[in-house]
């Protein structure tokens, strides 16, 4: 019989969430600059710090999820993964690219909860 745990769906769809997320940073961090550059404001440490909080909370998760998944005996490639692009997000944002590469691969793999071979 195939285990599924619900952490790994949380943690799979939650690595589509943050492939997204990591797609727009650049983005996002280079128009708050530019508005920071025209207006005034300080704006662009807001936009970073986000996609840093989102980066750092998906980690969490997947430590967590790769904690249950070795006691359940199922794969951890997608944490390991996903472990791996968070940390070179969090790292600095010009890995958005292997971080955003590394997050679609995370999430297949979490996403279809492999029984481990033994």
């Amino acid at each position: 019989m195939k285990k599924r745990l619900t952490i790994n769906n949380v943690t799979g769809v939650a690595d589509i969430i943050m492939a997204f997320l990591i797609m727009i940073s650049w983005f996002a961090v280079l128009f708050a600059a530019v508005g920071d550059a025209t207006t005034g404001t300080h704006a662009t440490g807001g936009v970073g710090s986000f996609f840093y909080i989102c980066a750092g909370i998906t980690l969490i998760l997947h430590i967590i999820a790769w904690i249950k998944s070795k006691k359940a005996g199922i794969s951890v490639v997608g944490h390991v993964l996903g472990i791996i692009g968070m940390a070179c997000f969090l790292i600095t944002m010009f890995l958005a690219f292997p971080a955003f590469v590394l997050a679609i691969l995370a999430a297949i793999f979490t996403l279809l909860q492999k029984n481990r071979d033994k």
